[in-house]
């Protein structure tokens, strides 16, 4: 694989050849920054983990250059920063057993530049090379904007695709906002409730984030055990860990669909939902 940064690398885990290892890719998750696999797409890595015909492939695109830091790392530097997390991220693939992880080193500002092509080209190569059948990104609805800039370059890059090349279905998960405000039969409800020590791990990996200012270890778990307990007002849990998704895969179905109206009707439904509620009852 040749990657457009130098500084850019593959890594994988069971040093399977690297061909082979993409290749046999089911399920993958493109994230914008060192750990948003590990707290969005839980549910792909599961689905693989300990399982031969399963395999899962990891893309971070930028260097998380910026990140906060405190503590031990308060006095390093962006690019000290940048290594900690490149070997970070590398821990939590071999816990999770993953078949690949791709660091593709992008300066956040290039994800977050709409008139930029080159993000989303390599993104087309890498999603050209594994076919995923399922795929995990950010949602459209996240309040983080190299986060939104991801799911739009991956939408993008997909659409740029054959249609028998593209993933089966593709999903926008949490981060930087919940999605319990989506309309329940709208909401994509990923049961995450198995292997809860590799759940806690994979988080955990990111010390520099962590111990660093940013509890993300406990509000990750803490937020799955929301999603569970909170889901149903009526009815017995059924799970004691749920993370939410959105289904964007009419997206990639249709090409002429906007993404900006595809969002907003989301939004308009929630809001319709909200004044319905009240109106049934006051």
């Amino acid at each position: 694989m040749k990657f457009v940064n130098e500084s850019a690398e593959i890594y994988i885990p069971d040093q399977t050849d690297e061909n082979k290892a993409i290749e046999r890719t089911t399920h993958m998750a493109i994230g914008a920054h060192q750990d948003d696999i590990e707290i969005m797409a839980y549910h792909g890595i599961i689905k693989c983990f300990q399982l031969k015909n399963n395999h899962f492939f990891g893309c971070v695109v930028t260097n998380g250059s910026g990140s906060a830091r405190d503590n031990v790392y308060k006095d390093y530097t962006n690019q000290e920063m940048i290594e900690v997390r490149k070997i970070e991220q590398k821990k939590a693939a071999y816990l999770g057993e993953y078949g690949a992880l791709a660091l593709l080193d992008y300066p956040s500002k290039m994800v977050k530049d709409k008139s930029d092509e080159v993000v989303v080209n390599e993104l087309k190569t890498l999603l050209s090379l594994a076919k995923p059948k399922i795929l995990y990104t950010h949602n459209l609805a996240d309040k983080h904007d190299t986060h939104v800039g991801v799911v739009t370059k991956v939408i993008k890059a997909i659409r740029s695709m054959p249609k028998s090349e593209r993933p089966e279905k593709l999903l926008g998960c949490e981060v930087w906002r919940n999605l319990d405000w989506v309309n329940d039969d709208e909401k994509e409800y990923l049961d995450v409730s198995k292997h809860p020590n590799l759940a806690a791990s994979l988080v955990e990996v990111f010390d520099s984030q962590i111990i660093g200012g940013k509890r993300y270890d406990l509000a990750t778990i803490g937020r799955r055990l929301s999603n569970a307990t909170f889901n149903a007002s009526h009815a017995v849990d059924e799970t004691n860990a749920i993370t939410y998704a959105m289904d964007l895969t009419p997206l990639i179905l249709d090409d002429e669909l906007d993404v900006i109206e595809f969002i907003s009707n989301y939004i308009k439904r929630f809001e319709q939902d909200v004044i319905n509620r009240i109106h049934k009852v006051r």
